[in-house]
């Protein structure tokens, strides 16, 4: 069995060079390198940012079953602002997860003879590895802050919070202003 073709190092070495060239990957490139990279980061960072949002759905839940009981005749209206502070945890929830899917949908520079001819793709790729650096840095604060506090402490906080849901959105206009220079 070991002389079968699937364990003949050469010919399937071979193969995989072919494919990988074939797919327009090049072992050596820099630019190679710093795609993946950009792509690995870009993932690590929506890990980061679905742990926030996961965080912040479970403080809501929390929240939700601690100040809004189900109606019972001696109370059968909910408080109204125990109704609009667990929707401002649903806002943020989904804020969060608009800028998961906002940063897994961010493109990088096409791997073409155009892109190539008309911009230096390395000094833009690491570029964007820089703003992906400073995504995670965010996303990551943000985790950090939301990490085992409840519904009430992020309701104190939703300033603070919005202001790390904004630093991320502008660190992701500069991303996209990269891409366009």
């Amino acid at each position: 069995m070991a002389t079968s073709l699937f364990y003949d190092l050469g010919p399937l070495e071979e193969i995989a060079v072919n494919l990988f060239h074939g797919w327009g990957y090049n072992f050596y490139r820099l630019e190679n390198q710093l795609r993946a990279d950009d792509l690995v980061i870009r993932n690590q960072v929506c890990s980061l940012l679905g742990m926030a949002r996961g965080q912040v759905e479970a403080a809501e839940s929390a929240y939700r079953r601690a100040f809004l009981p189900p109606p019972s005749r001696e109370k059968p209206r909910q408080d109204p602002e125990a109704i609009a502070n667990a929707q401002a945890l649903e806002r943020l929830s989904q804020a969060i997860g608009a800028l998961e899917g906002q940063i897994r949908a961010q493109p990088v520079p096409e791997n073409d003879r155009m892109t190539q001819r008309y911009r230096q793709e390395a000094p833009t790729l690491q570029k964007l590895l820089e703003c992906d650096m400073r995504l995670t840095g965010q996303a990551e604060t943000l985790r950090a802050m939301l990490d085992r506090k409840d519904g009430a402490w992020m309701i104190g906080k939703s300033s603070d919070i919005q202001d790390g849901l904004k630093a991320i959105e502008e660190t992701l206009r500069n991303r996209k202003a990269a891409l366009f220079v």
